[in-house]
């Protein structure tokens, strides 16, 4: 389970090649649980994954990381046969859950968001900006600064009691 970009570093954990590549424990994840997620990111064999289901959480309002790139992305795990799933929060900010944040939906002043960028890795490893051939930097045309964050309790609420339920599942 992880939260924005700790949500994305738990999204593709779950590719065959990085587990590969990092998991030198043996011991496997029994599911992946990213919550609003940047999946803007195309790698290399990203629809290869490992056999443990995906389960995304994110808000339809989120500007940070929009929903619209993790539709995008689960179609194409859909097509190959792999198990994700997708839980939308109409009302949802991104960081829906830190109780510490405003109801409101604030600006986070100066945070960098990829929303607009097309990022693909290519043959060599190297994150490329599809827009430039160029490889991608923060300091890129399409890097956008102060999207929203804000809290939700309902939100909340439905995903801790799915999370909890996802858990018990597991544990039968």
């Amino acid at each position: 389970m992880g939260f924005s970009r700790g949500g994305q570093a738990v999204l593709y954990a779950s590719l065959k090649r990085f587990h590969r590549l990092w998991n030198r424990s043996g011991v496997d994840f029994a599911s992946y649980l990213p919550f609003y997620p940047d999946c803007t990111t195309k790698f290399a064999g990203d629809t290869d994954l490992v056999d443990r289901p995906i389960h995304i959480f994110q808000g339809t309002p989120d500007d940070y990381n929009p929903i619209a790139a993790c539709k995008s992305y689960i179609k194409r795990l859909l097509a190959a046969g792999r198990s994700v799933e997708l839980t939308e929060y109409p009302n949802a900010p991104h960081a829906f859950d830190i109780p510490l944040l405003p109801r409101q939906a604030v600006i986070l002043k100066d945070a960098q968001t990829v929303r607009r960028c097309r990022i693909e890795e290519d043959p060599q490893g190297h994150l490329q900006n599809l827009d430039t051939s160029r490889p991608f930097s923060y300091a890129d045309a399409c890097v956008e600064r102060d999207p929203h964050v804000g809290y939700d309790a309902e939100a909340t609420a439905a995903a801790y009691a799915e999370v909890k339920a996802i858990i018990d599942k597991l544990n039968r």
